[in-house]
């Protein structure tokens, strides 16, 4: 994968909402609900098989608050319905991550974490302004350049000469005005649209940051909160990147070592890694590999950069972490085929999923002021190419404004129950720890051998919908996660040993 992956390749948007009439000569049937009218829709994500009957409408907002009468924005809602013959007068506010993911995009693939919420609530998704249908950030033309994508070095100019011609493809929308704080003015002004007294917030990754903002400026509105894989306000996105990410690897390296089979197949993999990443930064190599989305023949050049990509993204999930270990060895050896696939297969799927325009604008509004690059870090995986790379992007996208209170610790009442994974890559146990310490009627449960994004493993959908039914961290009873265990390395092609 090419280093501009880090935010630039991320580039297809999607429209993840339309309607579906019943039958094709008739109309489709509207719901209203609150203010909004809703109709048929069909939830989905491009190169998945899964899909979400829901129903759809949009909100009108100003971009610019402080101009009402100004430009307007119609961002997409979509309503998935609870099965409960009555619903919970409480729905559900999934905020997805990123930032820069669509909402209505992502859920299909999260569905089944709310499996048993549906039961009693409606689920409800608010696309973040500048993100799927609504993306008014968009740059494809440059995104699609290929003087972009053949670049394998971290170079600042390149960062600020595409950061220049993206900008410059965006017409009328003002970068400045989507920062996070826009988003939760717009989740407020649908949950005002919707005529509910409260809502719930369920937020992942980026969306945990979106729902602790959100807490903050509004907690009478709020009735529970779900934070999975927390990101701390007092935290600056991307600071610590390279170092998570290693600790991660390692961890999960070390599963390798003490399993017999593995150790004695594969030796050490981080030595492996090494051993790689050296070879390839030196030379390059033409892999001849067959497409994972195709099945067609094709050649791509094997870098340093696809195989720490490979690595990186495998770490958040240890399911696919597993045969990372064998993926090395081999490509140590000189088989490179599968890892030159896991590559293509990562780069591809990505690209469907993030707007960069909205993530420069959240990112260089809300963390590029303070990041600094750490020369401790040189010797990481990552290094400090996504700090370089975010630094020189920002010197060119417009930057807006944070309330001076944005990074100070979030300080409420309201339940709040925090999740993450003990191998988490990105937001480690440790930034959950720090903002549960000011929320005192929080709970954090920490998943055994779990990566990032966790909501869906084992029973943690039921202690969820339990959480949120009852308002009730501290008194859940969450001993079914002892029964997690660690995700064996695999030891061949067919997996771990039996």
């Amino acid at each position: 994968m090419k280093q501009l992956s880090v935010l630039a390749s991320l580039a297809a948007f999607t429209a993840a909402c339309w309607p579906v009439p019943a039958h094709p000569d008739a109309a489709p049937v509207k719901v209203v609900f609150g203010s909004l009218s809703f109709e048929p829709c069909t939830l989905a994500q491009e190169a998945m098989a899964m899909t979400v009957a829901a129903r759809c409408a949009t909100l009108r907002v100003p971009e610019d608050r402080s101009q009402p009468g100004g430009r307007q924005l119609e961002i997409p809602i979509a309503w998935v319905p609870s099965s409960a013959k009555r619903a919970a007068p409480d729905p559900v506010f999934m905020l997805a991550g990123g930032p820069g993911q669509s909402a209505l995009d992502a859920f299909p693939a999260v569905a089944p974490a709310f499996r048993d919420v549906l039961r009693q609530r409606d689920v409800i998704l608010v696309d973040q302004r500048g993100t799927g249908r609504a993306s008014t950030l968009a740059c494809p033309r440059t995104l699609e350049d290929e003087r972009w994508q053949s670049t394998e070095v971290v170079d600042p100019e390149i960062a600020r000469a595409m950061t220049r011609a993206c900008l410059a493809e965006i017409k009328g929308a003002d970068p400045r005005l989507y920062t996070t704080n826009d988003y939760v003015a717009d989740l407020e002004a649908a949950r005002a649209a919707l005529g509910v007294a409260q809502v719930n917030l369920v937020g992942v990754s980026y969306g945990t940051r979106v729902a602790l903002e959100y807490l903050r400026r509004h907690p009478a509105q709020i009735r529970t909160v779900v934070l999975d894989s927390v990101v701390p306000p007092t935290l600056i996105l991307g600071a610590e990147h390279a170092r998570n990410l290693d600790a991660a690897i390692d961890r999960q390296f070390a599963l390798c070592a003490a399993d017999k089979v593995c150790h004695e197949r594969f030796g050490s993999p981080r030595e492996k890694l090494d051993a790689l990443l050296a070879r390839l930064r030196a030379q390059p190599v033409e892999v001849s590999y067959l497409d994972p989305l195709t099945n067609e023949r094709r050649t791509d050049t094997l870098t340093a950069e696809s195989v720490s990509t490979v690595v990186r993204l495998h770490a958040y999930a240890p399911q696919q972490f597993a045969m990372v270990p064998m993926l090395l060895a081999s490509a140590v050896e000189g088989r490179y085929e599968v890892m030159m696939s896991q590559a293509r297969m990562i780069e591809e799927m990505l690209g469907d999923m993030i707007s960069v325009g909205l993530q420069l604008s959240v990112s260089c509004a809300e963390d590029a002021p303070w990041l600094r690059a750490d020369p401790a870090d040189n010797h990481t995986l990552l290094g400090t190419s996504f700090v370089d790379f975010v630094r020189a992007q920002c010197e060119i996208w417009p930057r807006g404004n944070v309330p001076k209170d944005f990074h100070e610790p979030v300080k409420a009442s309201n339940p709040v129950l925090l999740l993450s994974g003990e191998f988490d890559p990105v937001t480690p146990q440790r930034y959950g720890d720090e903002v549960a310490r000011t929320l005192p009627n929080s709970r954090h449960l920490v998943l055994r051998g779990q990566g990032h994004s966790v909501m869906q493993i084992g029973c943690t959908p039921r202690l969820v919908s339990d959480f949120i039914e009852h308002a009730d961290a501290k008194g859940l009873d969450a001993s079914c996660l002892d029964q997690l265990t660690y995700v064996p390395p695999f030891t061949g092609p067919h997996g771990w040993e039996p």
